[in-house]
Order: structure tokens, then C-alpha cells, then sequence
């Protein structure tokens, strides 16, 4: 049976919730469909992935590989080892690679009884926890509903938008491809502070409080990436001593928590987009429970003089998510770098 490639435009923005690259590869304007038989099914963090052999139109034996979020996204969205099997015959619709690769971004899936393997996830209903926090311990997600209408995704569209660039950042943007050595995700190495705020729309964040002037610790999912902020009255080490999330200090006012962060080691696209971290580059946050304990409100405000124009601010209401898996994301090398070209 032949199987037919068909190109066809849908001008949707696709949720960020299946890539943790940047998009700037991908067709995201358009979607290829196709069919055939499942030849490898990969299901590893930070992206889960799998093949299909299909026909062209002309005939000839293609195969397609296929992108997906990562096996703890997935998993959220009713995955597991199981879903896929080799030998399945499925009907795939992807956002195809921009340079002619069959690779592509899952857009949509089903196997041969015609029943769909992915829901979107503005189609899922989302379990809301009822769950109130006396504190600001605990595991916490953003909430959705309230992220404003023009929020435009991921770490990387969020700081397209908001980030002026001086012209060194520019030089820098314009250099980057995530398909070098340059990418520090290759390499399995994370984005630092403060991405594990940006990629709470994806993965839990978990805060550790201990006694008065003990160190506070703050997790995430993603990357396995954890933060140790020193609440004891310590300053800001020499600029020469660096950390990869930097060095952080925190004091209380009143109830709300303030994090002080300097000293990052230098980072090749902590946001995504090949702007780089500077030796200069600042954070500062704020943490406040709301709501009766159901939701902290964090903001953050990022500073970097040899990369940022002025400084940038955002905010978000994080629920309280008790329920949280957080499991570790263990991330796979072969898995992160398969994305690019050989």
C-alpha cells in the first residue's frame, strides 16, 4: 500500500509543551502527514522519540523520526513504554524540519483502529489540586488559567519578546546553532536561574524551607536542576568564585521571600536563543503566598549589562501541586542530541 506525504498549512502556534529546543528549525506553519509501521520507540528525557517507515509518493522506502516532549511530559499527557510498539501501524501528522530532514515535531497521532494517542493539551482536563499550603514549602506548578493571553510559550518565545539585546547579544543570538557543540543542552547541561521558574508551566518546582537562618533549597523537575540559597546573613562570595545556577542569598520581608543571585559561570543560551549569560548578569525574586495557601506568587527580574538593555520582569501564580511527581529527569545524551543533523 502506498503511503502519501501530504504538506498542508494550519497556522497554529503549537504549545511548547513537545519541544524543549528552540522552534526556529521547524516548520512550525505546517504539517506533514504520513503513515507506515513503527520501527523504534524511544521514551527517554528530555525527549521521547519515534520512528515510523513509510512510502513516498514516488515510492520510495522514507523514514521518518519523530519528536516528542520528554517521557515525563508524555507521561502526563497518558504515555508510558507501552503506548508504541514496533510494528504498529500509525498515522502521523508532524511540524517538519525546515532543511528537508524527514524529522519532525508531533503534531498529531493515531494508530490503524483510527483512535487518537494525543490529546493536546488544551483539550486534557486538567486535575486541580484543592490542596492549601501554610507555607511556601512544597511542590507547586503554573497555574495556566492564569498566565495572561499574550504569553507566548516557552522559555525561548518568552525571551525573545521581553529581552532588548545590546549589539554583543545580537552577534552572539545570530551565531548560535543548537545543532553545535556550543548547545550546553548536548552536553545534558541545564539552563540556569531563571529558567526553572519559565519551565514550570511544564515541571514541578519544589521549595525545601529549613529552621531560621538555615539554608533554603529549591528544586525542579526539569534537568534535576536544584538551588541552595543561603539564608544566614552571608554576602555574595568574590566574583571570581562562579556556580553554574550562581550564588544565591535570601532574607525574609515579612512573609515574603527575597533571593539575591550573582556569580554565574558563563553560559552559552541559558535562554534557549544563544543569548549568553554575562559576568555581570543579576537576578533578584520574590515569593509570596496568595490565595489562602493555594497559589505563591513568583516574579523575577533579570539583569545583565553586556547582553540586556535595562533589565526584564516577569510573574507568575504558581498552584500549590502536592500531588507532583518528582521523579528524576535523568537526562539521556543520546536523546538530547538526536535532534541534530548527522
Amino acid at each position: 500500500m502506498k503511503i502519501t506525504t501530504i504538506i498542508t498549512a494550519c497556522y497554529l502556534v503549537v504549545t511548547p509543551v513537545f519541544a524543549h529546543h528552540s522552534d526556529a528549525a521547524l516548520l512550525m506553519d505546517e504539517v506533514v502527514t504520513f503513515a507506515g509501521v513503527v520501527s523504534e520507540y524511544s521514551f527517554r528525557n528530555p525527549h521521547a522519540y519515534f520512528t515510523v517507515d513509510a512510502v513516498a509518493e514516488s515510492g520510495e522506502q522514507i523514514e521518518w523520526n519523530v519528536q516528542m516532549a520528554s517521557s515525563i511530559t508524555m507521561t502526563r499527557l497518558g504515555w508510558d513504554r507501552d503506548t508504541l510498539s514496533i510494528g504498529d501501524y500509525v498515522t502521523v501528522g508532524v511540524n517538519p524540519a525546515r532543511d528537508g530532514r524527514t524529522y519532525g515535531l508531533i503534531y498529531s497521532i493515531k494508530k490503524a483502529d483510527g483512535v487518537a494517542l494525543l490529546a493536546r493539551p488544551d483539550e486534557r482536563r486538567r486535575a486541580v489540586s484543592e490542596a492549601r499550603a501554610s507555607t511556601l514549602a512544597g511542590r507547586w506548578l503554573a497555574d495556566r488559567s492564569r498566565l495572561p493571553s499574550d504569553y507566548p510559550g516557552g522559555l525561548d518565545q518568552l525571551m525573545i519578546r521581553d529581552l532588548v539585546l545590546t549589539e554583543k547579544a545580537k552577534i552572539a543570538e545570530a551565531a548560535y546553532s543548537q545543532a553545535s557543540e556550543e548547545n550546553p543542552e548536548l552536553s545534558c547541561i541545564s539552563k540556569p536561574t531563571p529558567s526553572m521558574i519559565v519551565y514550570t508551566d511544564l515541571y514541578p518546582m519544589e521549595i525545601v524551607l529549613g529552621e531560621p537562618g538555615e539554608a533554603i533549597i529549591i528544586r525542579s523537575q526539569y534537568f534535576d536542576e536544584e538551588r541552595t540559597i543561603f539564608m544566614d546573613g552571608r554576602s555574595h562570595p568574590p566574583v571570581n568564585e562562579l556556580f553554574h545556577e550562581g550564588h544565591s542569598i535570601g532574607s525574609w520581608e515579612d512573609d515574603v521571600l527575597i533571593i539575591d543571585t550573582t556569580n554565574f559561570t558563563p553560559h552559552r543560551s541559558p535562554y534557549q536563543n544563544g543569548v549568553p549569560s554575562g559576568s555581570q548578569k543579576h537576578v533578584t525574586e520574590r515569593y509570596e503566598l496568595v490565595d489562602d495557601g493555594s497559589h505563591i506568587r513568583v516574579e523575577f527580574t533579570l539583569e545583565d549589562p553586556e547582553n540586556i538593555v535595562g533589565s526584564m520582569t516577569h510573574s507568575r501564580d504558581l498552584r500549590y501541586s502536592p500531588q507532583s511527581d518528582m521523579s528524576p529527569f535523568n537526562c539521556d545524551l543520546e536523546a538530547t542530541s538526536r535532534f541534530v543533523p548527522n
